[in-house]
């Protein structure tokens, strides 16, 4: 059953069409994603089914009491709420059915009206309850709010980063559990954990359907069931994430691109024709005519357009950046304590760890933004302890998360040259409209301002103006907030091919994957530890790591509670004076296993170094989840061995006393 079916949606602003003939049908718990390029419409069309918006003409029919809840990217409240109040405003419906439920529990139980009426009506709102969350809601309502990272749930709303706000709405949105959830791009100003259990949310325990506007291509991939994609004001539907949308847009492509080129074929061979004929023609030679001149007036098809990113870069020095036992704090709390990190020329770095952890704050040390203290925990406001040494030849370019270089009331033009015709790219001067076709912006789009713009288009201007520089470091603060997923691929094609370095926060685990050749978590406490690999990777290496913590522990615990030797031996003793003694077999093996401990512990030791070696994830990728296996059973023998080592000296001292 349709939750909601739109027809023939048409909206215009001023002469750019935004929708053109749009229909678009979205069933009951059905997970749809909407895909298509920054400015395309996208938000537009999600709040015109939300009916937030009204579109110039069509029809929309919502299924009678379906209610629809939306995450807009800047959501509006009321300044003196507290962030508890915003989320618990979520639950009317729910409160709405648990004021029913005991209304007509308390009638039951007085014996007043119907009997077999109220016990069917208390079923069916039993049932609402359950789909809105179930009984225990105020627990469910604390664990969503600590989920998505509001850290201040009794704060005011007033006092609260945008990013805060956005939590805010999206824990509200998750706690109504609507019948239709719009959400638009959820995943901004989360951190990578957080994005992870959204996901496991949505797939597992929403039971709502769901439009997902995101350009995280594995949120995508993992929840939506079929993909949307607008473009030049159409949508085209696919079944699938988007693996599969990919695959059948590049079949839709190909189809176009060749009906376009049997076209071509026939014009040709008409022309041809017409040109061979006399001039008194028959009326069946007019209707071709008439059919060739119909086909060569129909419009190709447009062809996609790209971002075109590219980075002049600079010769680097020996030294690029190095952090010698670097230590931030923010109010009194330690956020980085002792960490010791050199970059070289072809790193990128990707930096991850939950909100709050610092990640920004080294970057602002990174850029000098940060004065060093005696005593950075004793200081207010942001400090720091250490050293961060930049090479005298290291040019940086820095990608703010905030866009905050921008000037909002000026132009796109004048924001990346001024009153300027011309730019300087590589030492080839470019004029200004031209270098901004590469980011997809229509030269008579040029002097629109830059307030007017959207999220993902604000962020191609930054990227603009930061790409008119010569660098050969550059440092992106989550770059993939509100870019659209062509655009983040030229971006990431843009970094591969890079000569010079980088340095990039984000939570997007696609972009990781397939840009990181190391990454810096951020893991709390002060904590900072550099993995080698991308994202993937990354997790593998926690995984194991967390194996083996788990396994040590196991070890300690069984060996604090084995009897120790001379416990042993007073055992042995009681049971009548049986004297510990090895076997023959056991003083063979005693007298190989150090020989065996050596080449395990050097068979860990080539296996880690293999795995540090940045050229392995550029060239080997694939190899990489092997090589980890491997370490891991490497180090589990090596454990073995001396374990046994000792348990076999063990028993030889204890024969040796007896």
């Amino acid at each position: 059953m349709p939750v909601l079916t739109a027809h023939d949606l048409h909206k215009s602003f001023g002469p750019q069409t935004v929708l053109d003939g749009v229909t678009v049908n979205i069933r009951t718990g059905e997970r749809v994603g909407l895909v298509g390029v920054n400015g395309s419409g996208k938000s537009t069309l999600a709040r015109i089914l939300a009916g937030l918006e009204q579109p110039d003409s069509g029809t929309i029919a919502r299924r009678r009491g379906a209610e629809i809840g939306v995450l807009s990217q800047d959501p509006v409240f009321e300044a003196s709420d507290t962030a508890r109040d915003v989320v618990l405003a979520g639950l009317s419906a729910w409160y709405a059915a648990k004021a029913r439920h005991d209304e007509v529990s308390r009638a039951l139980a007085a014996g007043t009206g119907d009997a077999e009426a109220l016990l069917a009506e208390q079923a069916a709102v039993a049932a609402d309850i359950e789909r809105l969350g179930g009984w225990d809601m105020m627990h469910r309502v604390d664990t969503i709010i600590g989920h998505v990272g509001v850290t201040r749930p009794d704060a005011p709303m007033s006092v609260l980063s945008g990013g805060d706000r956005r939590r805010v709405a999206l824990a509200r949105l998750l706690v109504s559990r609507p019948a239709l959830a719009v959400l638009d791009e959820p995943s901004n100003h989360l951190d990578v954990e957080t994005v992870e259990w959204l996901e496991r949310f949505l797939v597992e325990e929403h039971p709502g359907a769901l439009l997902l506007i995101t350009h995280d291509r594995y949120l995508l991939d993992r929840v939506a069931e079929r993909t949307l994609e607008i473009d030049k004001g159409k949508v085209y539907s696919y079944d699938g994430g988007y693996e599969e949308y990919l695959e059948q847009k590049a079949d839709r492509l190909a189809l176009e691109s060749r009906t376009e080129s049997n076209r071509q074929n026939f014009l040709r061979t008409e022309l041809e024709w017409l040109r061979r004929q006399p001039k008194a023609r028959t009326g069946k030679q007019k209707a071709r005519i008439q059919r060739a001149e119909t086909t060569k007036s129909a419009p190709p098809p447009k062809a996609e357009r790209t971002a075109q990113l590219s980075v002049d870069s600079v010769r680097t020095g020996k030294t690029i950046l190095e952090m010698k036992k670097l230590g931030l704090a923010v109010d009194g709390k330690w956020l980085v304590r002792g960490l010791d990190f050199s970059l070289t020329k072809g790193e990128r770095v990707g930096i991850v760890g939950r909100n709050g952890t610092g990640k920004t704050t080294m970057l602002r040390a990174i850029l000098g933004q940060l004065d060093a203290a005696g005593d950075g925990a004793a200081a207010e406001g942001p400090t720091m302890e250490g050293e961060v040494v930049l090479g005298k030849n290291s040019s940086v370019a820095y990608f703010d998360q905030h866009r905050s270089g921008l000037d909002l009331d000026k132009s796109i033009f004048e924001n990346i040259a001024g009153s300027h015709t011309r730019v300087e790219i590589g030492g080839r001067s470019m004029d200004v409209r031209s270098y901004l076709e590469r980011f997809l912006f229509d030269p008579n789009k040029a002097r629109q301002p830059v307030g007017s713009l959207s999220g993902g288009e604000r962020a191609r201007v930054a990227l603009a103006k930061m790409l008119t520089q010569s660098v050969n470091v550059i440092i992106l603060d989550e770059p993939t907030n509100d870019l659209d997923v062509m655009t983040l691929a030229a971006l990431e094609e843009m970094l591969i091919e890079l000569e010079g370095s980088a340095l990039v926060v984000t939570h997007d685990r696609w972009f990781l994957n397939r840009v990181a050749t190391s990454i810096l978590a951020f893991e709390g406490g002060g904590r900072v530890v550099r993995y080698a690999g991308n994202y993937d990777a990354y997790r593998e290496q926690r995984a194991h790591s967390a194996l083996a913590a788990e396994a040590d522990a196991r070890a300690a615990k069984a060996q604090a509670a084995e009897p120790r030797p001379a416990q042993a031996q007073a055992k042995t003793a009681a049971r009548g004076g049986d004297k510990p003694k090895l076997s023959f077999a056991e003083r063979t093996e005693l007298e190989a296993i150090v020989g065996r401990i050596d080449a395990a512990e050097q068979q860990v030791v080539e296996l880690e170094a293999k795995l540090a070696d940045p050229t392995l994830y550029a060239s080997r990728g694939a190899d990489v989840a092997g090589l980890l296996s491997e370490l891991e059973r490497a180090k589990q023998e090596a454990a073995r061995l001396v374990s046994r080592w000792e348990e076999l000296e063990t028993k030889r001292e204890a024969a040796g006393k007896a």
